[in-house]
């Protein structure tokens, strides 16, 4: 599990006051990726880089300027490339957002599909 702070920046208020739902996408992206940044030893980081395959958002409150925002990062499973992760999207105990996602893992040289290491996995997902 990672908790990784968002901020809230004036650029991501919609005309309805509140933050418009297409910046949580790049608030998922942000999480997740420093979570593997965080867990993953540096040479896996330097040899794959992360795309999204399928994001499922379940939006349940609005979040406004100045909110103090966590993301909360589970790795739930990896399959072959591609791995699924859940993301809360939190203030305080307010549930802002729920989102599952799947991320495909990329050769940093190639840009094809690459399987992660077993050791790598273990660190996301301890047997």
């Amino acid at each position: 599990m990672h908790q990784h702070p968002l901020a809230v920046a004036p650029a991501d208020i919609d005309h309805m006051g509140h933050v418009n739902n297409a910046v949580y996408l790049s608030w998922v992206q942000e999480a997740v990726v420093a979570y593997w940044e965080k867990v993953a030893p540096s040479e896996a980081v330097a040899q794959h880089l992360w795309v999204a395959l399928k994001h499922e958002i379940t939006y349940r409150r609005p979040a406004f300027l100045d909110d103090a925002i966590i993301a909360t990062v589970v790795a739930e499973r990896v399959q072959g490339a591609r791995a699924f992760f859940s993301t809360l999207i939190k203030r305080g105990e307010d549930v802002l957002a729920e989102v599952q996602s799947t991320w495909c893992s990329l050769d940093s040289d190639t840009l094809r599909p690459s399987r992660l290491a077993r050791d790598v996995v273990r660190r996301f997902l301890p047997e």
